[in-house]
């Protein structure tokens, strides 16, 4: 599927396995969420660009790469997305953070907004919108909206799983922005929820219901 990246690699296939069981416990959640984030983040910023700087090492002067350009934004989508970026900010402590409150109404899947605060200089930065499942595609696609808005102009969008219908639904209306998951799913169910799936995360992340 174009501008979208499936993640094969065989510590997020293992973590995704252990995360998808009913069984573990709610700490157990957030840790391999935390863990999964911080292997997919590797993945997604594979290709950022570099720049040479000068440095001394405790033996020699040399000429060395880091990553150019201004801090990255990620945009974790509220509640189970913290977590998730969690681990992102374990590999990019300096990144910027934009909160994305969002819920879903119950029958009609709706995403309604409830907070949302990013930096101001979005045009300016990569976003990474980070949510941990795409199901019906709708939250992701009001988050990603709202970043819109607010100036951003370079997206990209990471799940943990996804439904081909939220894929096709992202991806139609934000065709400029690529996905990275760890898999797809076969579908929804009458409620929205992927089947599969690992259920409602963000009940499972904070042991809620």
């Amino acid at each position: 599927m174009e501008g979208v990246t499936i993640v094969s690699h065989p510590l997020v296939q293992h973590k995704l396995t252990l995360l998808r069981n009913k069984d573990i416990s709610t700490k157990s959640f957030r840790e391999l969420l935390k863990e999964i984030g911080m292997l997919l983040c590797y993945e997604v910023t594979r290709d950022l660009p570099l720049a040479d700087i000068e440095i001394d090492t405790p033996l020699a002067h040399m000429k060395s790469s880091q990553i150019a350009g201004k801090k990255l934004v990620f945009a974790p989508v509220l509640r189970a997305g913290v977590t998730f970026a969690e681990g992102m900010l374990d590999l990019v402590p300096t990144a910027r953070i934009a909160h994305i409150g969002l819920y879903r109404e119950p029958e009609t899947f709706t995403a309604v907004e409830y907070f949302f605060k990013a930096p101001s200089d979005l045009h300016e930065r990569l976003v990474i919108v980070i949510s941990p499942v795409l199901a019906t595609g709708n939250s992701a696609v009001a988050a990603i909206d709202r970043l819109k808005e607010r100036g951003a102009n370079d997206i990209r969008l990471v799940c943990l799983i996804g439904a081909p219908e939220g894929i096709e639904r992202t991806r139609g209306i934000h065709p400029d922005v690529p996905i990275w998951l760890a898999a797809i799913d076969e579908g929804l169910d009458d409620n929205g929820y992927i089947v599969p799936g690992l259920g409602d995360a963000g009940d499972r992340a904070y042991g809620t219901k």
